[in-house]
This record gives structure tokens, C-alpha cells and sequence, in this order.
């Protein structure tokens, strides 16, 4: 689940980088998998959680940021509950949804994206609106159902031993595990560094994404798929093909993550 800190975004009044359409994309792909998937109790990467798990977290985390975005009093109780359950709170709910029916499970998730991608689009964005120990907007929680649909899905591709084929769409991604360098150093207790970072990423089409500056010599390279891979904790940097230049660059990729 991702639980964010607040980055204080400077964003845009509109998605005009096609996050939304992007997010309805990743949706569908991870659709077409696991509608051809007849058994969801096959177990995923993650401890515990089958595939009917990894929706049932999708569907609910849609369903949670729909109530915070329309209806934030209510969403103080779901707050609440995160709080008093602690580290058991996605799972238990993740457990209570895979006990559904694989049909209802499947409609559930199908309506529930399709839904919050049209809330999102119709709410103005820079319009903030609580969510787990932060206050998020559109503009930043459209690009964090993509990484959380991409990441689980990721973990449905691997359970079912299907390559999960790069896309443009994971520069949302990797934007999200540039942005989320502070949190990831406060996670395990340490101050973020002081000196800039420089990030060169080869996309899937072969371009390069950067973010920082050129002379930066704290630096991190490798593939767009890899460094996301890192970032969202589906694979430990020294299993890809990241390289980093700077005993702070290195700690970064050891402690790298997109939430909490």
C-alpha cells in the first residue's frame, strides 16, 4: 500500500503529461493477464497473497481513494482503522477480498479503477484531499495508482512466469521513485544527502530520461525498468543492471522505495 509523505509537488492545473490515460492503460494490460488467469489462489512473490490477493489490494486501494477524494470526513474513519491496525491493516483487507468470488472480485476491481480514473479526471488538479500521513491531489495520486497497478502487477507477472513488457508508462513511475529519495533515506532513520543527485534512465524505446543535474556526482544509471523494479521493491538493486557512482547514490539504491 502505498503510504506517502507529503513532497510538496509544484504540479501543473492539468494532467498534460497523460498520466490519467496512462493509469486507465496499466489497468487494462493487468486486466487482459489476469482474466486469462482461471486460478487466482497461485501464490505471488509477496508472503501470503495470491493473485485474487494482489486485486482484492488494487480494487480496495481504489475504493479507499475514491472515499478520500469525495468524501474525506468518512475517509478519517478508514484512517483510523490503518492506525490501529498496524502493519496487518493491507492484509487483513487484501485477505477479505480474496475470499470473494474470482467474477465478483474481477467486476469489483474493473469498476472501481474505471470510476476513480473519472473522479480524478473531473476534480481540479491541485486540489488537495487527505490520504495516509499526507494530503495528496490528483496530480499526484493519479501517478501513484499507476505505480501501485504496475508494482502489483508486476508481482502477478512473475507469479505466473509472463514477462511484463516495458512502456513509456513507467516514466510516471520512475518520476515517483526520483521524487521519493527523501523518503526513502527517512524510512530506515536517515537524513536525505545534501549534495544532488543526476538519474539517466534508458527508456523502453531506447531515449534517456534524466532528472538533476548533468554535473551531479552523486549518480544513478541503468534501465528505466530497472531502476523502477528498485524503487517499488520488487527486486534488490544488486539483482539489476543499476549502477551507482557515490557512497550516497549507493545507499539510495540499497534503501530506494516509492512508499512506506
Amino acid at each position: 500500500m502505498a503510504h506517502m509523505l507529503n513532497y510538496n509537488l509544484a504540479v501543473p492545473d492539468v494532467d498534460d503529461v497523460g498520466v490519467l490515460s496512462a493509469l486507465v492503460a496499466e489497468g487494462d494490460e493487468l486486466d487482459v493477464l489476469v482474466r486469462a488467469v482461471d486460478d487466482w489462489s497461485i501464490p505471488t512473490p509477496a508472503p501470503g497473497w495470491t493473485v485474487a490477493h494482489q486485486i482484492a489490494h488494487l480494487a480496495w486501494a481504489d475504493a479507499n481513494a475514491l472515499s478520500a477524494l469525495r468524501t474525506p470526513d468518512a475517509f478519517g474513519a478508514e484512517l483510523g482503522r490503518a492506525e490501529a491496525e498496524g502493519s496487518g491493516y493491507a492484509d487483513k483487507a487484501a485477505a477479505a477480498g480474496a475470499a470473494k468470488p474470482r467474477s465478483i472480485l474481477l467486476d469489483e476491481w474493473r469498476a472501481g479503477r474505471a470510476e476513480l480514473a473519472a473522479a480524478l479526471r473531473d476534480t481540479p488538479w491541485d486540489h488537495a484531499f487527505p490520504w495516509y500521513m499526507s494530503k495528496v491531489t490528483p496530480a499526484l495520486m493519479a501517478p501513484l495508482r499507476l505505480m501501485e497497478i504496475w508494482a502489483h502487477g508486476q508481482d502477478v507477472f512473475d507469479a505466473v512466469g509472463v514477462a511484463h513488457r516495458p512502456t513509456d508508462r513507467l516514466q510516471h513511475v520512475a518520476s515517483l521513485g526520483v521524487l521519493g529519495r527523501a523518503l526513502s533515506f527517512a524510512a530506515v532513520g536517515l537524513p536525505e544527502p545534501a549534495d544532488p543527485f543526476r538519474v539517466e534512465l534508458t527508456a523502453p524505446d531506447g531515449r534517456t530520461w534524466v532528472w538533476g543535474p548533468e554535473a551531479a556526482a552523486q549518480r544513478v544509471q541503468g534501465g528505466a525498468i530497472d531502476f523502477c523494479l528498485c524503487v517499488t521493491r520488487r527486486r534488490p538493486w544488486s539483482e539489476t543492471n543499476m549502477t551507482a557512482t557515490g557512497e550516497d547514490a549507493q545507499k539510495w539504491l540499497e534503501v530506494a522505495r516509492v512508499f512506506l
